[in-house]
């Protein structure tokens, strides 16, 4: 087998979030950060090898699984050992040829991103692995962690995207989301990982499925993209929050963190954590100083983060 290479987008969700679950139109942006995998042959019969580097090239995690079996035999963490292996078992039973030979394979991922940034450690590496296996990757996500998918839409996409589900299908297409204003547009990381499952579970708990509702996402969705001015931006983004907030019951960020700020702020994807965006119309250095001096210093401008398809 030749070596093999791939590579995968991260992902942010800036509207739709967890009404995309019932048939929202959602806007996702493709991060210019992502995750690289690396596969080749090795020397050693029946054994898997894995190496995960992070951002600064340093090793984060490995482990050793026997090829055919892909029981685990040493690793640095048994837990993600499991997890990883569930997701190799499950590329087993949909393409089992890819185990029935003598070499093993030495697999390589490496992160563009920090891993506690919430853009798709684990949607990258699902989609990375099922180009690998030539499966389908919403297959592979279905059965593994689950979710809209959206993150593994914007993990091949080039730019921006509309993500809808239908017919309990994912469905996207590209859309050209550069607003005008995006030199006033920033993203602020909370340091606050969240847990996308438990977020799932607690809308499930209290949202039923609303038409209504899922229709005033959908259609607060499409005013993001056509928006032409940063104060009716605002606008939008205060009543998406609104409605997340509500059907909830959980404040927003702006409410718990920078209710003294001068712009607007919206969370993105599991509420309450990982990152937020930024609405500000002074300048780069200002409203970098006001959330550093509230302890929040990972501050990004739009264009350093998100992936333009014109670019």
């Amino acid at each position: 087998m030749p070596n093999q290479s791939f590579h995968a987008n991260g992902k942010l969700l800036l509207t739709g979030e967890y009404f995309v679950l019932d048939g929202a139109t959602a806007l996702a942006l493709s991060t210019k950060l992502g995750q690289s995998l690396s596969v080749e042959d090795n020397s050693m019969i029946n054994w898997l090898h894995w190496g995960s580097y992070d951002e600064n090239g340093k090793m984060w995690f490995w482990s050793g699984f026997e090829f055919k079996t892909l029981n685990i035999l040493d690793t640095s963490d048994k837990e993600i050992a499991g997890r990883l292996q569930i997701i190799l078992k499950n590329i087993q039973k949909i393409n089992p040829k890819l185990f029935k030979r003598k070499k093993g394979i030495d697999f390589k991922t490496e992160l563009q991103f920090p891993r506690n940034w919430g853009l798709g450690t684990s949607s990258t590496l699902i989609y990375n692995l099922a180009k690998w296996a030539d499966i389908n990757p919403f297959e592979l996500l279905k059965m593994t962690f689950g979710g809209s998918g959206y993150d593994i839409a914007c993990a091949g996409a080039q730019g921006s995207i509309l993500y809808q589900i239908s017919n309990g299908k994912p469905q996207w297409e590209s859309c050209d989301f550069n607003p005008i204003f995006s030199e006033n547009l920033y993203f602020v990381y909370l340091d606050k990982k969240q847990n996308s499952r438990e977020g799932i579970a607690r809308y499930r708990e209290l949202v039923k499925k609303e038409p209504e509702l899922i229709e005033k996402i959908s259609t607060l969705t499409n005013q993001f993209l056509t928006c032409q001015t940063l104060h009716l931006f605002e606008e939008i983004i205060l009543a998406h929050e609104e409605i997340i907030s509500k059907s909830l019951q959980v404040s927003r960020a702006k409410t718990l963190y920078f209710a003294d700020f001068w712009g607007e702020i919206k969370s993105l994807g599991a509420w309450g954590g990982d990152f937020v965006l930024v609405t500000s119309d002074r300048s780069d250095q200002e409203t970098k100083e006001y959330f550093k001096k509230k302890g929040f210093d990972t501050f990004l401008k739009y264009e350093e983060l998100i992936l333009n398809s014109s670019e």
